[in-house]
Parts: C-alpha cells; sequence; structure tokens
C-alpha cells in the first residue's frame, strides 16, 4: 500500500490519550485538491490522519501518535475528547452540500485497506470504527448513507447487525431513544440520534422516504447490535 506524505502543521500531542477510535469522514468539498489544501492549511486549524481520493491514492498528513484536528465537538459513548482518542480518514466526496455520490470502487478499496492496516497497527476493534456523524448527530452527515458499511463490516471493518426474527419481535418493546444512547449516541435532539442511526445501519430509509420515522426495521437492526455487542 502506497501512501504519499503531505503533511499538515494541524497538530498536536495526544498528552495521555491513546487512539480506541477510527473516524471515517468525507471531505465534503468541491475537488480533493480543495480538501488537500486545506487539511494543509495552518489557517484552517483542520487536519487528519489520512485523506483517501476517488482513484484510491492515500495521503498521510499526521502521524498515528500525534492528535489531529478531525473530529470537532462531539462525543461518544463515554469519550467527549474525540480527537485525542481517535484516528481520523478522510474520504474524498463531494458530500450531501456540493453533490453527494456515491464511492468509487478503487477509493472504496484504498479506504478498506487502509483500515484494516490502522486497526491492526493499533489493535482496535471492528466495534470501535465510526462515521464523523455517530459523533456529531447533530451537526454531521458523513461519510452518509451511500457509504458502503455493510460490505466494510463483512471485512472486519465497522459492525453490521446479524438481525433474526426473533430479534424482530423482540425490538417492538424497546426504548428507540434509549436504546440509542446504550449504543453510544449522544445527541441534543434524539431525532438526530436516530437520523444518525439510520445512515449508518438503516440506508434503506433514504430511498423510501422514511428519514427519521421509526420504523421496524430500524428497532429490529437497532435491537440486533445491543443484543450483540452491549447485552
Amino acid at each position: 500500500m502506497d501512501i504519499i506524505q503531505k503533511p499538515s502543521p494541524n497538530f498536536d500531542d495526544r498528552g495521555d490519550a491513546v487512539p480506541v477510535l477510527l473516524m471515517l469522514h468525507y471531505t465534503g468539498m468541491e475537488s480533493a485538491k480543495a480538501a488537500l489544501e486545506r487539511l494543509t492549511d495552518p489557517d484552517a486549524k483542520v487536519s487528519s490522519h489520512y485523506t483517501v481520493d476517488e482513484v484510491g491514492k492515500i495521503y498521510q498528513h499526521v502521524d498515528e501518535e500525534k492528535r489531529a484536528w478531525h473530529a470537532g465537538a462531539g462525543a461518544w459513548s463515554n469519550l467527549t475528547n474525540i480527537n485525542s482518542h481517535s484516528i481520523g480518514i478522510e474520504i474524498v466526496n463531494k458530500g450531501h452540500e456540493f453533490g453527494y455520490e456515491p464511492f468509487p470502487e478503487k477509493q472504496v478499496t484504498a479506504v478498506k485497506e487502509l483500515c484494516l492496516d490502522v486497526m491492526k497497527r493499533n489493535g482496535l476493534e471492528a466495534e470501535n470504527v465510526i462515521a464523523h456523524s455517530d459523533a456529531a448527530p447533530d451537526r454531521k452527515q458523513d461519510p452518509g448513507e451511500l457509504f458502503p458499511w455493510e460490505a466494510f463490516a463483512k471485512e472486519g471493518v465497522g459492525i453490521w447487525p446479524n438481525l433474526s426474527v426473533e430479534d424482530t419481535v423482540k425490538a417492538c418493546a424497546i426504548d428507540v431513544y434509549q436504546a440509542l444512547h446504550d449504543f453510544g449516541y449522544r445527541a441534543k435532539k434524539q431525532e438526530n440520534a436516530l437520523v444518525a442511526f439510520q445512515r449508518r445501519f438503516v440506508p434503506e430509509v433514504f430511498a423510501q422516504g422514511e428519514v427519521g420515522e421509526v420504523t421496524s426495521l430500524t428497532k429490529g437492526r437497532l435491537y440486533a447490535l445491543l443484543a450483540e455487542h452491549l447485552i
């Protein structure tokens, strides 16, 4: 795996913290060039550890042992200082503001390989791979509902619910918003946690016009994840 060094001055020390999360983003800018310039601009005060462009080229901006400035304000479960406890990968995509589109195959392959490499090197479990929107559901959407989370989970990058008929039945009784909190979501508006969960685990609702609705599939997949990873 070839990695192009494109250093950013926007980092600092982790202190006593160590990476326990791998966070995936999209750049949300009109081009890879614009994204790379911003992530390495000292005036921008933002960075990530890596960026992967549309043709699968990987750029490293910050050493993994350092704290990149990619997550901003947010929380996941009991972690609030996300930058200190995470490694960030930016994926070039125009995003919802400039024309959100599917992620190309070469890019997806490169991101997957990079994730597996980072996870192995840092001893990160599949359940500790999260979306930016997971940790900041009130303000972020990336990498969004088009990102192939299910396919990634099959390769050990992130998790995906294994939903059984029994899970579907038991899920009918759950308190969805309490369950989202138990799973790790922290949001000022509960509805934002629900949508963030659907972006990652129930992308079908975006095509079906059911975004933000507590569908049976949403409840089932949420229950299955809790049963497998928390209960």
